[in-house]
């Protein structure tokens, strides 16, 4: 089983790919950097172990510049990632093309001065994970939860998720507005974009996904897992406490984009937009100045 997930695929003029389907895996935690960091950089080791050390090899130095992701170099950026009050973290498997595998992290600090236009209670420290589509093929379904639950287990997340996204290259605004027409067609992908959730989500939720990760206070607000997996009704969705505030919800035993164009409206993940609702917040804050009508949409696909 691999699940069904479309062939997408946004070639730019000048030929190179710039939008495809993937997987992404992300937390979220309400917290500023400097009580996160180890867990964090545990979460990079059990990526690395499932991805192989040798899938990340490109990392930006100092000046914004790509250079060869080497042992002395990731020993570097993991030192920054455990003693920079604020770093963010990106490593990816290319810098010419579309990558398939990318670990990025924001950290934030939640103590003053706040620099940032968005108050601190709306502020996370954000991790995401990316796999190609095709892991989903050469390793199944199976192995794709377990990682994602490996790395919930190492984090004091508030929140977080798992399962299709389109990847892009980020900050062209044209291709950010059609990912979003696209996902409203295929409302299973998610449209990472961590830097505008880290200032955005809180202790929060960022939309309904295959596997939907949920920690204080909103878990807590349900009842807990028992109180949560009382209000949702549809067969294949499964509440699996992760200790005894955290919780995932996982919606089917594959991962699902959906195709609205086909009928496929994803009825188990509409109703737990419903119920998680009131906590589901927009990443529209974090973007002031840029046209959000179509992010509303696609934020509130499984709601209207």
């Amino acid at each position: 089983m691999s699940g069904n997930i479309p062939s997408v695929q946004v070639i730019a003029r000048t030929g190179s790919l710039i939008l495809k389907e993937g997987l992404s895996i992300c937390f979220y935690m309400h917290a500023s950097h400097h009580e996160v960091a180890a867990s964090v950089d545990q979460t990079l080791e059990v990526y690395l172990q499932a991805i192989g050390r040798f899938a990340l090899t490109w990392y930006p130095d100092n000046e914004g510049e790509w250079q060869p992701l080497d042992d002395s170099s990731l020993e570097n950026v993991r030192q920054e990632l455990l003693k920079h009050p604020a770093p963010l973290i990106l490593m990816r498997d290319s810098t010419g093309s579309l990558e398939a595998y990318q670990f990025q992290y924001r950290g934030v600090v939640l103590e003053p001065p706040f620099l940032a236009h968005t108050p601190p209670e709306r502020h996370a420290c954000a991790v995401s994970f990316w796999l190609p589509a095709s892991y989903l093929q050469s390793q199944g379904v199976g192995p794709f939860r377990d990682l994602a639950v490996s790395l919930a287990r190492l984090l004091p997340f508030n929140s977080g998720h798992a399962g299709p996204s389109f990847h892009a290259w980020l900050g062209m605004e044209p291709l950010t507005q059609q990912m979003f027409d696209l996902g409203l067609r295929y409302p299973g992908m998610d449209i990472p974009d961590e830097h505008n959730n880290a200032y955005s989500v809180g202790d929060r939720l960022q939309g309904i996904h295959w596997m939907n990760f949920l920690g204080p206070p909103v878990l807590g607000a349900l009842g807990g897992s028992d109180g949560l997996r009382a209000r949702l009704s549809h067969p294949g969705t499964c509440v699996q406490p992760l200790g005894e505030d955290r919780a995932v919800v996982t919606l089917g035993d594959a991962p699902d984009a959906g195709d609205t164009s086909q009928g496929n409206v994803l009825p188990a993940y509409r109703e737990l937009a419903r119920v998680l609702g009131p906590w589901l917040t927009s990443r529209e804050a974090a973007r002031p100045y840029r046209e959000n009508e179509a992010l509303r949409r696609w934020e509130r696909r499984f709601l209207d």
